[in-house]
């Protein structure tokens, strides 16, 4: 007999109804709010009718979870009338519960920030526990597999906002066989191969690909240097990522240029207010105010560019340092010679004054001084990254189907940033749109703490600077925080779901920093999270989908689109456009059959030999075949031919919009 998991894949079958019903859910007795919160971060929406899928039973509910359970999940919390419907009694011992261990993280700490007093629970053999209380190890999450469902008991409720406690709730109902039909596959990631310079590159790309990544911003300032051991590692992940349908970016991170480039330049070494050197966090400035050491940097990221495969360029936090601004003045930035003689030329006298109390300069003294130097400041990032983005067109001449990102601090949300860093996004913005790239929004490091919401507001704040939100995307930042946070101190599992599914919901773009910082376990529902999709099966057995962007669709099966033959499916999945569709069973495959697809897909046309896409992309699209072919050709015109069949089955093509032809 097929377990339900795999019966839960046949997304195109009519002979698994629980499919499309678990995508909603209802609650009895139990609290709505925190559930939405939940299950709204994978897509699943409330519905109070008997078709829900997924029924959540409160402590106070005298509901029949074990025969509710046999075709539902259903999910019990507490020791109420329910839970000892299931077999599970509650123990004399009562327990003081806040630290848990959790098997899909075992070794992170998840701390609840108030403990909960409650029974020790004893349960039948036939549970699987998931979490436990760290010190005594009795269980406070478990669960169970049904003939057509599944069980999961929680031993608290999951707190208000559907974070505070069980961080792999999800998970586990993953585990228990809930399988999400749709998933998005244009997330961004950011990587910095210092962490993986032995990983297997086709390794890492195939899990990227498989978490919904498209593409890779790479830490482009390691191979600068023309570092044998480092291009060579370089080379090799660009192509693992191209034979798996994923764009490869060069991250840069101005005014850092190289550890090399510091090492051997220290006469163009930044400094700060207090005349050090400004070596600061894992950044090494360097002075790009001097006309020398702009050229030499000029001349090495064109040699970068040129001589590796990229797909673009990501023009990362081009402005100064501190988060602590003027009130630390030994890393405040820029104080280099060159900067302290235009300013002084413009104002009148030199800035590191404003950091000498006996100066009539000073900052407490003369705060208007202070004003002066943080416009100039402003004005001078904003002077940067339009020149250093104008020294990248000089590539994209050459190679114009690179496409541009810059990565800006957020100061709208955080308006004292502007003053701490000389971020100004409304220059930012207007300098990206000129290069026709995009302007990717970092939230800063003050805001970690505060829940998805702030998505929400932050794209209310860029709508007032522009109604196109097609080239603006959100960086989220998924490390350990500085704040106390609970129940983790890194955004992991329903937090981090979350926070991807309400980014993707308010921007048109959506990166992770860092790849290396993404727990394994929070890999398989990313693109799920990331997914708008909405999905329902009708009563002929069909699927229809609606979507604002491309998704993948689960499935063992052959499908049609619309009612046609539709030739971008793999074994496993269907890669369905945006907008509406419906998918039915196919008899037959395509006689050419794209198996993956990075770029936005408009249209197909399948015949006996042949298959046409229609594709938009901003940068270059990568066709992945089921095998290889014998002619390519691009708006009529021939673009690749071989009489044998032997064309390769990962195929770059042309950044714009196209109509593709693939011929057996």
């Amino acid at each position: 007999m097929k377990s339900f998991s795999s019966v839960a894949a046949l997304v195109l079958l009519a002979a698994c109804p629980l499919t499309s019903r678990a995508t909603t859910f209802r609650v009895d007795k139990a609290d709505a709010a925190s559930w939405t919160r939940i299950f709204q971060s994978i897509g699943i929406t409330q519905d109070e009718s008997s078709r829900a899928g997924i029924i959540v039973i409160g402590p106070e509910s005298k509901a029949d979870a074990v025969a509710l359970s046999e075709n539902h999940f259903v999910i019990v919390e507490g020791l109420g009338p329910a839970a000892k419907l299931t077999g599970i009694s509650e123990k004399p011992d009562k327990l003081n519960v806040r630290q848990i261990c959790d098997v899909h993280a075992y070794a992170l700490g998840i701390i609840w920030q108030q403990a909960v007093e409650m029974h020790e629970a004893a349960l039948p053999g036939s549970f699987e526990i998931f979490a436990k209380e760290k010190w005594t190890g009795a269980p406070v999450l478990a669960g169970k597999r049904t003939a057509a469902g599944a069980l999961l008991w929680l031993a608290a409720d999951p707190g208000a906002r559907g974070t505070e406690r069980f961080p792999y709730l999800l998970q586990s109902l993953a585990d228990l066989g809930l399988a999400m039909p749709v998933r998005a596959t244009n997330l961004w990631a950011f990587f910095d191969s210092a962490y993986r310079i032995r990983a297997d590159t086709d390794y890492l790309a195939r899990r990227w690909r498989q978490a919904g990544i498209s593409a890779l911003q790479v830490a482009a300032w390691h191979n600068l240097d023309g570092d044998p051991t480092q291009d060579e590692y370089l080379k090799n992940l660009i192509e693992a990522c191209h034979r798996n349908a994923i764009l490869v970016y060069a991250w840069l991170e101005l005014p850092h240029v190289s550890d090399k480039f510091w090492a051997d330049h220290a006469q163009w070494r930044e400094k700060t207010a207090v005349g050090q050197d400004a070596q600061l966090d894992w950044r090494k400035l360097m002075n790009l105010q001097n006309p020398e050491c702009r050229a030499t940097v000029s001349h090495d990221i064109h040699a970068l560019l040129q001589r590796f495969d990229w797909d673009g360029v990501n023009v990362a936090e081009l402005y100064f340092e501190s988060l602590e601004g003027a009130s630390n003045p030994a890393r405040l930035t820029p104080m280099n010679d060159d900067v302290r003689r235009e300013f002084a030329k413009l104002n009148g006298f030199d800035p590191q004054l404003l950091f000498d109390p006996k100066s009539a300069y000073s900052a407490q003294a003369h705060p208007d001084a202070l004003r002066k130097f943080l416009e100039y400041r402003a004005d001078l990032t904003a002077r940067m990254q339009r020149d250093w983005l104008d020294v990248i067109e000089v590539d994209r001449r050459k190679k114009p189907y690179l496409d541009l990102v810059l990565t800006q601090i957020d100061d709208r949300f955080e308006p004292g940033i502007r003053d701490q860093l000389g971020a100004d996004t409304s220059m930012s913005l207007s300098a990206v749109r000129e290069h026709h790239g995009t302007l990717l929004v970092e939230d800063p490091a003050t805001l970690w703490d505060a829940g998805p919401e702030r998505y929400r507001k932050l794209a209310g704040e860029y709508a007032r600077l522009t109604r196109d939100r097609s080239g603006l995307g959100v960086d989220v930042n998924v490390v350990d925080r500085y704040q106390d946070v609970y129940p983790t101190k890194k955004q992991t599992g329903v937090e981090l779901f979350q926070l991807v599914h309400e980014a993707a919901a308010d921007f048109g773009r959506v990166a992770l920093y860092v790849e290396n910082s993404l727990e394994k376990q929070d890999l398989g529902l990313l693109p799920v999270a990331a997914s708008l999709a909405r999905v329902q099966q009708t009563s002929d057995g069909a699927i229809e989908i609606e979507s604002p962007g491309q998704v993948r669709v689960l499935s063992n099966g052959l499908a049609n689109v619309d009612g046609k033959p539709w030739p971008v499916q793999s074994s496993d999945s269907i890669l369905v456009p945006f907008g509406q569709h419906t998918l039915t069973p196919a008899a037959a495959k395509p006689a050419v059959t794209i198996i993956d697809f990075n770029g936005e897909v408009r249209s197909a046309v399948v015949s006996n030999n042949e298959t046409d896409i229609a594709y938009v992309s901003g940068s270059r699209a990568i066709a992945v075949l089921e095998r290889p072919v014998s002619l390519i050709e691009v708006d009529g015109e021939i673009y690749r031919k071989s009489e044998a069949a032997q064309i390769s089955q990962s195929i770059i093509l042309p950044s714009g919009q196209h109509v593709v032809s693939f011929h057996r």
